[in-house]
């Protein structure tokens, strides 16, 4: 049995759809805070889904008595959100992290794969980015990031647990929900390309640079780690290698739609990395190999939103 938290939203429900399509039993926690069931109707009738929350021990002590992996997606992932509120952000991202770690290694759980942030790396000049470099938090949300990657090492190390953290950088794809004050800029910039005019805002000069990486490589990602014990008790960067300006996103965004924007621009805000892109050597060694180019990723987001 496969529980997958936060299986209503982006990341989780495409986990939930690729372990539906190989025959596996599945569950899904969410508390539907920023999930939508939409996001699984497709599977519903192939899962179980529970509506709850992380931060309820009870609950999940209860619900991993029958399973044997777990993918671990549920977060308050709003660095915006983290900074209004940083309390809530530790509760959800650091609390309900230490109580699945808990309830899982009390139910004999064999394998719990936790969804990390490049957000860790903060705003070190050097690039590209490597796993052993030093962990520069900006945000109380990045902050909450390493404590997820250091209890699922203490855990690993210590309670026999098996963990592996993949430290995602700027996931991209279908049902990324382009409304919420902090989506993926992809997301909200595709979504604003279906009008006849599109209109996007620029935080920043738009030079800032992300290495962009489709969904479905992601959950490549997620099922190597799932594969591979000589992955337990490590860190991953899961993204492309290669890092693209807001600007020239525009540009493709312009060439796939035949459509011209206008561009606004606002101040950075605070906690934004300026430039960012990953060494995916580690991740690499054990098979990885990101499969879409952004514009091939681009077009086939464009073709779902039709």
């Amino acid at each position: 049995m496969f529980l997958i938290t936060g299986g209503c939203g982006f990341i989780g429900s495409h986990i939930a759809t690729e372990l539906v399509k190989r025959n596996e039993d599945v569950k899904i926690i969410d508390n539907l805070t920023t999930g939508k069931m939409e996001n699984i109707e497709h599977i519903i009738e192939d899962v179980k889904f529970i509506e709850g929350d992380i931060r309820n021990l009870e609950l999940l002590e209860k619900e991993l008595r029958d399973v044997d992996y777990i993918f671990h997606e549920a977060a308050m992932v709003s660095v915006v959100k983290s900074v209004e509120n940083p309390l809530l952000c530790n509760e959800i991202n650091t609390t309900g992290t230490l109580n699945l770690l808990q309830a899982a290694h009390k139910n004999g759980v064999k394998k719990v794969i936790m969804a990390s942030s490049a957000a860790i790396y903060g705003d070190d000049p050097e690039l590209p980015k490597r796993e052993d470099m030093l962990r520069t938090p900006l945000s109380p949300y990045a902050a909450s990031k390493i404590s997820l990657e250091d209890y699922g090492k203490i855990y690993n190390e210590i309670y026999d647990l098996n963990t592996v953290s993949l430290r995602y950088f700027n996931v991209y794809g279908p049902r990324q929900d382009p409304s919420s004050s902090y989506s993926g800029v992809l997301s909200i910039f595709s979504n604003e390309f279906m009008n006849p005019d599109p209109e996007l805002t620029i935080y920043g000069d738009g030079k800032q640079t992300r290495d962009f990486v489709f969904i479905k490589d992601v959950v490549e990602a997620n099922m190597l780690a799932l594969k591979r014990n000589e992955m337990n008790g490590k860190i991953y960067n899961v993204a492309c290698n290669k890092q693209n300006s807001l600007l020239e996103i525009i540009q493709i965004m312009e060439e796939i739609t035949d459509k011209k924007a206008q561009i606004n621009y606002e101040m950075r805000r605070k906690g934004d990395i300026k430039y960012s892109y990953a060494d995916i050597s580690r991740i690499k060694k054990h098979g990885f190999a990101p499969q879409y180019s952004i514009k091939e990723g681009l077009k086939k987001y464009f073709n779902s939103l039709l």
